[in-house]
């Protein structure tokens, strides 16, 4: 199957699946006469495979390490398990992090709420000056290798 027809029935762009296959996510594919990618039909559901573990969190290195293990033979269930465990505790920690931050913003509001009530109208409150030196940094997930419309 062509690259085209393979990225519609997996709903992805042709230019995905050349990225995958640089990564080595997928099979470099046999060439037709006319130099064309001919994908089996099988890749189908390992983009689709591909696609689903992207939108959980898998990183397309992790899924990378996981696919050479399969197609080596050997069944990295276990270490797909400690991923996705792991993954669980990154985000509980993101909970944990955006909670306290959100706890911290609503305080400085209430400041700026004090702050702006014995400020003259049209004068400056000068909000983002009071910010204490201190203020804790966004929490930030954890970057992902992800592709725009990958």
């Amino acid at each position: 199957m062509r690259s085209g027809e393979l990225a519609r029935l997996a709903g992805v762009s042709t230019d995905t699946l050349r990225h995958y296959e640089r990564l080595g996510l997928l099979p470099v594919p046999r060439r037709s006469a006319a130099n064309y990618r001919d994908y089996p039909p099988a890749v189908a559901g390992r983009v689709q495979l591909i696609r689903r573990a992207i939108k959980i969190g898998f990183s397309l290195t992790e899924l990378k390490t996981i696919l050479l293990e399969r197609d080596g033979g050997r069944r990295p269930c276990r270490h797909v398990r400690r991923l996705l465990t792991s993954k669980i505790r990154d985000i509980e920690l993101q909970i944990r992090n955006l909670v306290s931050m959100r706890g911290e913003l609503a305080r400085i509001s209430r400041g700026w709420d004090r702050r702006l009530s014995r400020t003259r109208r049209g004068q400056p409150a000068k909000l983002l000056e009071s910010l204490p030196m201190d203020t804790p940094v966004s929490p930030r997930p954890k970057p992902h290798l992800r592709t725009q419309g990958a």
